[in-house]
């Protein structure tokens, strides 16, 4: 969803309008962009949101500090960096890029003269333009890489009676799980809760897990990227 401007008539609008003018007049000199992104650039932000400011400055280490606290009640991330910094991250294929795309795609500006924001999407869209179908894979098995050893570790934590650890560990197998079907489809998130949710791993147990992995593993081996192999082959 596109949005044509924020709706500060929401807590959670109006704070951002504040914040970006708070920080324009405190450090006018360094800040060349303010955006916001997340549920409030998508335009449906609800009173459970966060507001995700994004301040991108002329030089590094300058400008308010990145932080995350409540303000007046509402949770706000705010990320702080220089352009260049931001431009290298758009320009970069991550093993996090389902979760870190949609802020180079869909951040709204509330103070951006010099079209910084654009500038950070059509850095991301040649990336992914230009990114070859094997980088996807190698970075989807990276990802399997680690749910399948997070389901294993549930599965012994499980057989020891430790629910709790189990449950916290079967969670970080899911969004693994979920990233290695973002990268196989190239689908990006808004973030972890969509990307279980969008491929459906949210509700699953440790069998129905092990089965989507085994599917995942089978579907990596089709694509050239086979999630066992020899020893040579690790360097591959």
């Amino acid at each position: 969803m596109v949005i044509d401007e924020i709706d500060t008539t929401s807590l959670r609008g109006a704070l951002a309008d504040r914040l970006a003018d708070a920080i324009q007049h405190r450090w006018a000199a360094e800040v060349q962009a303010i955006g916001v992104a997340g549920s409030i650039a998508h335009g449906d932000d609800t009173d459970s949101s966060d507001v995700n400011l994004v301040v991108v400055t002329y030089r590094p280490r300058t400008g308010p500090r990145s932080t995350l606290r409540k303000v007046d009640g509402v949770p706000v991330d705010l990320r702080v960096l220089a352009a260049e910094e931001a431009l290298a991250e758009a320009r970069l294929l991550t093993a996090r890029w389902p979760l870190h795309a949609d802020r180079y795609m869909h951040t709204f500006p509330l103070h951006d003269p010099k079209d910084f924001f654009k500038e950070l999407r059509e850095a991301h869209q040649n990336l992914l333009t230009e990114a070859r179908p094997a980088e996807f894979s190698q970075l989807a098995r990276h990802n399997w890489a680690i749910a399948n050893s997070a389901r294993q570790r549930a599965v012994r934590l499980t057989q020891w009676y430790d629910t709790d650890a189990a449950l916290v560990t079967i969670a970080e197998a899911r969004v693994h799980a979920a990233l290695v079907a973002g990268f196989l489809t190239r689908t990006w998130f808004r973030n972890q809760a969509d990307a279980v949710k969008r491929t459906g791993v949210a509700a699953a147990d440790m069998l129905e897990l092990g089965a989507i992995l085994k599917y995942q593993a089978d579907e990596l081996a089709a694509r050239g990227r086979p999630v066992d192999g020899t020893l040579g082959a690790l360097f591959d």
